[in-house]
């Protein structure tokens, strides 16, 4: 089976970037076996989930442990066995099987870091254990391991080890998500031009698979393509088959995955001209990209991403006032809470195998919580920013009805000026997010590298 990687463009050196990626994991998981009190480690990969009284099967995704190890994210009825000292060990699955096209003969940059024992079912797995007993497994089918004998089960103090250590890149893994940058973005410049030629969701959302190249099973998340009003939906879940009578706005929200690791893109256009609203419109969407970058420079090793989530809402709170949304001051708009109405969400998170990357809410490699501050219960990063941490920044801008309702009947009501606020409602709202990798300097942006790459090209 090949690796997503192996037949991607401009590809990088992925054999030497590969082999010392695998040597850190498994330094890292034979230093932290101890903590388990087990002598080695079984990672599934996960099993394929029948859908109820059916006989398909939901799209897989191989849980993130496993995708660290190998660049087989849709593989299932798979593990890895590492024992220290020894060579890890994949269990490969290559079943005869006359319903479905087999995995095919394992091949890519990744084969000779492992002795491959192919496989008819998972089950053979269990039956290969020679001391289960002795074996930590992490997996989501844990009744299944229990079954082989194993006893150690996703181990909080190895899992938290893992997590913690995953934070930071390795150079494999950069290569990854850069080029998974690159593929995704060729996708948002196909759908800015479907959106301008006054393209539907759906067709918009076909344009952008067309070009990606990738199915809608094998994206890291689905796809956000919102029109209009639609845009104020968060995670806006439907594509509408027929374009709205009249086009305002667009945000997009959409990635790509190599190797098992994510972009995670979000862009919003509108026309250049029309209307009154289509011009104050614009002009908060320029307000917005000026916000976006500052929070992109200030970025950099040690900063704070509590620190950073609150110099958002303070400069948000000035656009606020800057675009007349409300008649206070920029203080008193952050006081009183009216920025969260525009922008509930947090500023963003960590990206790695998954789209929220794991550990970004603990302050150490025990799993020590560090939750948010009461006021933006949903930031999903609240750790100090490290030199090859990637994440992604992405201040937002909403007309969200149910937060404008709650706020229309609080007294800071009178605060805003509900006449903008209805000029701006059809365009739904603004997100823009772009991913970084952090230095010690200026953070590398890998979304807009690859924008101006393919602009340019």
């Amino acid at each position: 089976m090949h690796s997503d990687a192996a037949a991607s463009p401009n590809q990088p050196a992925w054999s030497e970037l590969y082999a010392d990626h695998l040597a850190r994991q498994l330094a890292q998981i034979e230093a932290a076996l101890p903590l388990s009190g087990c002598e080695r480690l079984l990672i599934f990969s996960g099993t394929d989930k029948v859908l109820f009284k059916d006989d398909h099967v939901y799209p897989f995704h191989a849980n993130p442990y496993f995708r660290r190890l190998l660049p087989l994210p849709f593989l299932a009825d798979s593990a890895v066995l590492i024992e220290p000292g020894s060579k890890p060990k994949l269990f490969y699955p290559n079943p005869s099987d006359f319903w479905h096209q087999s995995a095919g003969e394992p091949e890519g940059f990744w084969v000779d870091s492992f002795e491959i024992v192919e496989i008819e079912r998972a089950g053979q797995i269990g039956q290969a254990l020679t001391d289960p007993a002795s074996s930590a497994f992490i997996g989501e089918e844990t009744a299944m391991a229990a079954g082989w004998g194993l006893q150690h089960c996703n181990p909080e103090t190895l899992l938290h080890v893992l997590d913690w250590a995953s934070s930071i890149k390795t150079d494999y893994e950069l290569a990854s998500l850069r080029q998974a940058s690159q593929i995704a973005v060729s996708g948002h410049l196909a759908a800015r031009e479907a959106f301008l030629e006054g393209y539907s969701e759906f067709g918009i959302n076909l344009a952008y698979l067309a070009v990606t190249g990738q199915r809608e099973c094998e994206l890291p998340y689905g796809n956000i393509v919102a029109l209009n009003e639609n845009a104020a939906v968060l995670h806006y879940q439907h594509q509408q088959r027929m374009a709205p009578e009249k086009i305002h706005s667009f945000l997009l929200d959409a990635g790509a995955q190599v190797n098992g690791y994510a972009s995670d893109i979000t862009r919003t256009w509108a026309y250049p001209a029309g209307s009154a609203g289509s011009v104050a419109f614009n002009a908060l969407l320029k307000q917005m990209e000026q916000l976006q970058l500052k929070l992109c420079e200030q970025s950099v090793a040690g900063a704070s991403f509590v620190e950073l989530n609150r110099r958002c809402h303070e400069m948000l709170a000035q656009v606020l006032v800057e675009s007349k949304l409300v008649r206070c001051s920029a203080e008193a708009a952050l006081e009183k809470g009216i920025t969260r109405t525009f922008m509930p969400h947090g500023l963003g998170h960590l990206l790695g195998t998954l789209v929220h990357d794991s550990a970004g809410r603990v302050s150490d490699a025990k799993g020590t919580e560090l939750a948010p501050p009461p006021e933006h219960p949903f930031l999903r990063l609240t750790r100090e920013l490290q030199p090859g941490m990637v994440l992604t920044i992405e201040p937002g801008l909403y007309f969200i009805e149910p937060l404008l309702v709650e706020l229309a009947n609080r007294a800071e009501s009178k605060l805003v000026d509900w006449a903008v606020v209805e000029k701006l409602r059809p365009f739904g709202g603004i997100r823009i997010e772009d991913n970084l990798r952090i230095t010690e300097q200026a953070p590398e942006n890998l979304t807009r590298d690859a924008f101006a790459g393919l602009e340019s090209a």
